[in-house]
């Protein structure tokens, strides 16, 4: 008997702000929220470690255009710490490295707390995916190879001990790019004199998105296929942090056909570009003689209909 062919992929156009669970990578996380609304295109703007939880933005079809936007945003987390106990990963799934006794109180976490704020050193994590020769570092690691690794500079905007209690803390960090929690929470360990791991990590924010406004797979599912595009928020979310120009019927077909427009923004500027009805266009950036250029576009519904064959 033959099987039930599936229905042709869509054409989906928008960002489904996921509540990823633990357990599973983004990219499993990715495919299923595709496979749930059926979509041609899909992506996702940066992965969590499977051992975390939290937003997880994922675009699709024109969204996966301005996936890279919120790579350089900052990002908010709530982290839970296990001390007295370091490991090989600085988190749960590594190998135990040392065990000592926890003796702490509220004024020692204050001063550990204080040198991680404001622009940091970190030295990245072996079991990292940045990659020596073309390698990651997580296959030297698990080769047992240490490399030397340069530190980095990160930022840490806010730090805040929201509890503690014998051996288990709970810190939010609010960080730049590149930040890793888990040698933060390794190198807090440090400070206090008893070591540390990180046993759960929520990522809470990224730039102006909220966890609060994301859905789970198991929302998703739980709807009726017919109304699971509900859940997606516009193309351009992801641009949200971007000033606004609104062009006229000529400067909107301007920048439809590769052409810039006369603007006075400020050069080098990146701006959210929309039509005349206010429809989304793209993204464009200011040039240093007066001229706003393309750089990024949408297909708009003038030349090829939403959720038709052509993806």
């Amino acid at each position: 008997m033959n099987k039930p062919r599936r229905a042709p992929r869509r054409c989906v156009d928008g960002v489904l702000l996921l509540d990823k669970p633990t357990g599973i990578t983004s990219n499993a996380a990715l495919q299923k929220a595709r496979w749930l609304l059926n979509a041609e295109k899909a992506g996702h703007t940066g992965t969590l470690d499977p051992l975390a939880t939290g937003l997880l933005p994922l675009c699709f079809g024109e969204a996966t255009k301005f996936a890279g936007e919120l790579l350089d945003a900052d990002k908010s987390y709530r982290a839970t710490l296990r001390l007295g106990v370091t490991t090989d990963t600085a988190d749960a799934e590594g190998r135990v490295l040392e065990t000592r006794p926890v003796a702490v109180d509220a004024e020692r976490w204050r001063i550990a707390m204080a040198d991680f704020r404001g622009e940091i050193e970190q030295i990245p994590p072996m079991h990292s995916a940045l990659k020596r020769d073309g390698k990651p570092l997580y296959e030297y690691a698990r080769q047992g190879i240490e490399l030397e690794r340069a530190p980095r500079h990160v930022t840490i905007h806010r730090l805040e001990l929201l509890s503690f209690a014998g051996d288990e803390a709970i810190i939010d960090v609010d960080c730049s790019k590149g930040t890793y929690v888990r040698t933060l929470a390794a190198d807090i360990g440090e400070a206090l004199g008893c070591g540390a791991h990180l046993i759960a990590l929520r990522r809470t924010r990224i730039g102006d998105l909220d966890v609060a406004g994301a859905s789970t797979l198991a929302d998703l599912e739980a709807l009726p296929a017919s109304i699971r595009d509900d859940r997606l928020s516009p193309v351009d979310t992801l641009l949200a942090n971007l000033p606004v120009v609104r062009l006229d019927a000529r400067e909107s077909e301007r920048i439809l056909h590769g052409q810039g427009v006369r603007w006075g923004g400020v050069p080098g500027g990146r701006y959210r570009l929309y039509a005349a009805n206010d429809g989304f266009i793209g993204l464009g950036e200011q040039s240093a003689d007066g001229w706003l250029n393309p750089r990024r576009l949408v297909v708009t519904g003038l030349a090829v209909p939403k959720n038709s064959e052509n993806c």
